[in-house]
């Protein structure tokens, strides 16, 4: 019996692994020998050697010991052998899915740092911070000077999902303004009213209140280069329209700020 087993070394060997892996594995109950020699040496079968491609496989794929120890099932039947089998094939697509957003967010980071055209990696840090949230509004964080970053990271810190569910707001609104001037609306209009208090809301919302930030938004919204393009030119489409109704409403609100042209 013992000549259709194999030593820990000639499975270490192998497998290309270290004895001293698999002494390990045995101390933690991962992988035990199926027998022992008379000298009391380990001795393991071809369906141990499975079983450390299964551990191998698992822990190249970023699981730790105990959670592999869970998944290793006895493999005592075809159904046990498929089963475990699944539960690889099902972690590797994870991984490949986890790989290719790591790609798209490598290739998203390099065209920001392009785009940026200087060292500055105070934004660098801020535009990876944003990928790994998967936030879609990066591109707009390297126009922001750092009065209006730090205002986004102070205002946004405790719930970043607000920051995504402004810019989501600022995409329908900007469709709808689009919209109004196709089809040759009023700016005093009652439903071009509607659009600037939304408007109007949105920027507070984004702002929280604080006038000073005005003037930063107009600047960004000014200069266009860099912008997404169709966002670029859809914004430059309403300009005239947003200012006419802005201006309309803040009058009717008893308020007025000169040539706003703001967005968020």
């Amino acid at each position: 019996m013992e000549r259709e087993l194999m030593t820990i070394g000639e499975l270490a060997k192998r497998m290309g692994v270290t004895v001293r892996t698999l002494q390990y594995y045995d101390k933690e109950g991962i992988l035990k020998p199926s027998a022992f020699s008379e000298g009391g040496r380990r001795l393991y079968a071809a369906k141990d050697m499975i079983k450390l491609h299964q551990i191998l496989s698992f822990k190249y794929l970023g699981f730790s010991l105990e959670e592999i120890k869970n998944r290793i099932l006895p493999l005592d039947t075809p159904e046990e052998m498929v089963s475990l089998l699944l539960q690889q094939q099902k972690a590797v697509q994870e991984q490949i899915e986890n790989l290719q957003e790591a790609v798209q967010s490598i290739e998203a980071f390099r065209i920001e740092v392009e785009n940026i055209k200087s060292v500055d990696f105070k934004k660098y840090a801020e535009i990876i911070e944003l990928l790994r949230m998967g936030n879609s509004v990066y591109w707009v964080w390297k126009f922001f000077d750092d009065t209006l970053s730090d205002h986004i990271k102070e205002r946004f810190s405790d719930d970043p999902d607000s920051a995504e569910k402004t810019y989501r707001t600022y995409l329908h609104l900007l469709d709808e303004a689009c919209l109004f001037v196709r089809r040759g609306e009023s700016p005093e209009s009652a439903s071009s009213m509607a659009l600037a208090e939304k408007w109007w809301n949105m920027i507070m919302d984004f702002t929280g209140g604080d006038m000073t930030l005005l003037p930063k938004l107009e600047s960004f919204n000014s200069d266009k280069t860099g912008w997404d393009k169709e966002l670029a030119q859809k914004q430059y489409e309403v300009d005239d329209f947003i200012g006419k109704v802005l201006d309309c409403y803040l009058k009717k609100q008893g308020m007025h700020i000169p040539e706003m042209e703001v967005e968020s």
